[in-house]
């Protein structure tokens, strides 16, 4: 049962009408832009929506990304254009039309910028607009709030340090409403603009025209809206308080989507900065942008992994903590694949390039969480909608809210009061961040526990899956033949048994013959590491074989100071064998049991049997206890023997299985389960469950993360490890948790705070805090997904505790 080469497996064909997985080269590759000037989700919806009037154009904008990303149908296009097309340009004008700018994003640095230095043009103006705003904004609310502070003229004093804040420190509200004015569209800083102006706007009439410019008039702080004359009171705190808040909200919004998408620049920077590339045996040290697929490097103790390639010579210990999550160390020596970023803990390593720059699984993974953060799920779509047409609705109920208190009676101060309160608190910020931060957060703590979610889209289907069938070879088990017992015959040694079975076997290379070979070097080495020891140098203290001839399908022959058939009963019949019958008994257990039997012989004499079977992986019954526990129903299915997939299923604890079903079976297997009505995850390790993965409502690929393999599945885990699928449920589903909660307390802070604004109920400036409060809330709440775990005490940074509460 061996494995094909990662570099073999097919490219896997979508479901119908599941864009997520389009093969490579099936559609133009999507269009992305940095868009820049987005103030809240209306900003992107009008955005989205000028984009998807293009002919051809399909586009999905992100406020909390700051990027759109644009697949073009050339067909569609040149049908409607007259064979123009449409490119980057034509969408940068299209977009800078709309009043934002556009940009098409560099490529990720070889090198990136130290996080520490990098200045933040944007986040560098807020802070210093908060700071100043806090400053002078402090002692007009102390003033307005504390009579006894207010002395003579004390309405003057506020009014000076009020109109800084007002006219600068609200600047980029003023100006994003005047462009968005000058497209004849409204945002939520038209309702901050509009509420804040109005504020000033009519302190400013009061001061000059009514009665509160007279020395020593004095009013008191109310939470509510209060019935007054509106010639006698002024509202420069609002102003200024409001103004303070929002920027402070802004602020920290910004400083957290900025931390929520760090995922990308930190995978980027984990990796090697240079590496020693020999020249005709000589160290040349060159940057890692130089090197070329062929090149050989050397990687001493302590260095990390210039780039992906294969260890052409030396032994090593390699930590892969930084791309599989992994916390022990792996073994490698001449032949093993090697990935870039990791560390070589141990000896000296060569190792040969085979991939670089973008075409490296650091690169891959990066690229994959770029996708991820940059989709949306169904759920936010909507709430994208209900931000699209939010604005407009809030400016009508503050418009109806004014007239009807004037109409009423109550006056303007109160009607006033209560329409600014409206347009303050209504901002859908919290609506437009709710599902993108927890995306954000989810996608890149899931890269670093070595789980890439391929797109929001896979969270809905995490939350339906109600079942999971499981590959066996490779995902249940460790995939290769391994030497599980020795049963000598009476009055034989065990040890001698092995030993020259194995001095017999080690000439062949079938996988049964090398699971026998290194269990008998191991032996003679006296190591439980196949990789602890040099290869040759064990082989050489197993008995020298001479006239070695294979059997195919039977057993090998070899004269190793002894004649020694290793094989079936039928071969060793052939060579006249005696057999008694506890050798036989046994051959037949190892295959009631679902293992491989290979009788030992020499001198015309039976004297043992080896039992050989593809070995369950240590964490498998773990693995699927647990993923019971999420309230999934596990089966087995697997192209082997009933027999075998009966002693792999009660070893792990599963107690459906699907046994002797070919590759081109599989997706037929899954089929039927979803007729019965089941949602069905698929557990496999993209080489001949190709078809499967497609089929599957939910495709998890294990494995190394090649391309076939993160083009078939919805989630990819880098290690392969089935506990890592417990992972990726538990946390999509934490995620799918997070974005729900998010959007709940969204629209119920704006169903609830609108009719109290609008009833009178709320102070502007408590408003515009509430507001702000809102989306520093929401994107608090995706932020906690950094504190993530995973179950797998192997993984870097885990915990394991027998009370935690798996999500669902």
């Amino acid at each position: 049962m061996p494995c094909s080469a990662p570099s073999t497996r097919p490219a896997i064909r979508p479901r119908d009408g599941d864009h997520s997985r389009t093969a490579r080269g099936s559609h133009p590759a999507p269009i992305e832009l940095q868009i820049g000037g987005m103030t809240c989700a209306s900003c992107a919806a009008r955005i989205e929506k000028r984009l998807n009037r293009m002919p051809g154009v399909s586009a999905s904008v992100n406020y909390a990304t700051e990027k759109a990303v644009v697949r073009i149908d050339d067909d569609a296009t040149a049908e409607t254009t007259g064979g123009s097309g449409t490119d980057a340009a034509a969408l940068i004008a299209e977009v800078e039309r709309t009043g934002y700018t556009a940009t098409v994003p560099a490529p990720p640095a070889a090198e990136p910028a130290d996080p520490s230095t990098a200045a933040d043009p944007e986040l560098a103006s807020l802070r210093q607009r908060l700071i100043g705003a806090a400053v002078l904004s402090v002692p007009v609310i102390l003033l307005a709030m504390i009579p006894a502070l207010q002395f003579t003229s004390w309405q003057w004093a506020s009014l000076a340090l009020a109109s800084p804040v007002v006219v600068w420190a609200a600047w980029p509200f003023h100006r994003a409403t005047a462009i968005n004015l000058r497209h004849g569209a409204v945002t939520m800083d038209t309702l901050v603009s509009m509420g804040v102006s109005a504020a000033y706007l009519w302190s400013l009439y009061a001061l000059f025209l009514g009665g509160a410019g007279m020395p020593g008039m004095t009013h008191g702080f109310t939470w509510i809206a209060q019935p007054g004359e509106a010639g006698n009171t002024i509202y420069l705190e609002v102003a200024a308080g409001v103004t303070t808040f929002l920027l402070l909200g802004r602020y920290l919004e910004v400083r957290a989507k900025r931390r929520a998408s760090q995922a990308v620049r930190s995978l980027l920077e984990v990796g090697a900065k240079d590496a020693a590339l020999l020249r005709d045996g000589t160290e040349l040290r060159v940057p890692v942008s130089q090197l070329r697929v062929g090149d050989e490097f050397v990687v001493r103790p302590g260095e990390r992994i210039a780039t992906d390639g294969v260890v052409v010579s030396g032994t090593s210990a390699v930590d892969t903590s930084t791309i599989t999550g992994e916390s022990v160390p792996v073994e490698v020596r001449e032949g093993d694949a090697v990935i870039g970023a990791t560390v070589n803990v141990g000896g000296r390593l060569v190792v040969r390039a085979t991939r670089v720059g973008e075409q490296t699984q650091l690169a891959q993974m990066a690229r994959l969480v770029e996708q991820a953060q940059a989709g949306k799920a169904e759920v936010q779509r909507l709430a994208d909608r209900v931000a699209g047409v939010f604005v407009p609705i809030v400016i009508v109920i503050a418009a109806g809210t004014l007239v009807t208190w004037l109409v009423i009676g109550a006056g303007t101060a109160m009607a006033l009061t209560a329409a600014i309160a409206v347009l303050i608190i209504a901002c859908p910020c919290a609506l437009g961040l709710a599902t993108p931060t927890a995306l954000l957060v989810g996608s890149g703590r899931g890269a670093q526990l070595g789980i890439l979610i391929k797109g929001p889209q896979i969270l809905e289907s995490t939350r339906r899956v109600d079942t999971v069938v499981l590959d066996k070879t490779g995902t249940v088990t460790e995939g290769q033949m391994t030497l599980v017992d020795v049963a000598p015959s009476p009055g034989e040694d065990a040890a001698e048994v092995l030993r020259l079975a194995g001095a017999v076997e080690s000439a062949s290379e079938h996988p049964i013959a090398q699971a026998i070979a290194a269990a008998a070097r191991r032996t003679e080495d006296g190591t439980d590491s196949a990789v602890a020891a040099d290869d040759a140098t064990a082989a050489n203290r197993l008995p020298a074989v001479e006239s070695f001839s294979s059997v195919a399908g039977r057993g090998a022959t070899g004269v190793a100071g002894r004649a020694v058939v290793v094989g079936s009963l039928g071969l060793l019949a052939d060579w006249s064998v005696r057999q008694d019958a506890e050798i036989t008994a046994a051959v037949e257990r190892a295959g009631e049991n679902g293992m491989t039997a290979v009788v030992v012989a020499w001198d015309g004499q039976a004297r043992g049997v080896l039992t050989v079977a593809d070995s369950v992986k240590a964490s498998s019954a773990d693995a699927v206890s647990r993923l019971r526990t999420l309230g999934l129903e596990p089966i087995l299915l697997t192209g082997d023997h009933e027999a075998v997939a009966r002693r792999v299923g009660d070893e792990v604890g599963i107690r459906e299985v699907i046994a002797g079903v070919l590759p081109a079976e599989k997706s037929a297997q899954i089929e039927q389960l979803q007729a019965r009505g089941r949602v069905v995850a698929m557990v496999g390790d993209g080489v001949n469950d190709a078809a499967a993965l497609a089929q599957a409502d939910l495709g998890i690929a294990m494995g190394t993360g090649t391309d076939a393999a993160i083009e078939a599945s919805d989630l990819t885990l880098v290690r392969g490890d089935l506990l890592g699928a417990v992972d990726a449920i538990r946390l999509s589903r934490a995620t799918l948790r997070t974005i729900r909660g998010n959007l709940f307390w969204a629209f119920a802070y704006n169903v609830a705070a609108i009719p109290l604004a609008a009833l009178g109920l709320l102070n502007p400036m408590i408003a515009g805090a509430a507001m702000a409060a809102s989306s520093v809330f929401v994107v608090g709440n995706s932020l906690r997904l950094r504190r993530f775990q995973s179950i797998d005490p192997a993984v870097v940074g885990s915990r394991r505790s027998t009370n935690e509460r798996s999500p669902r």
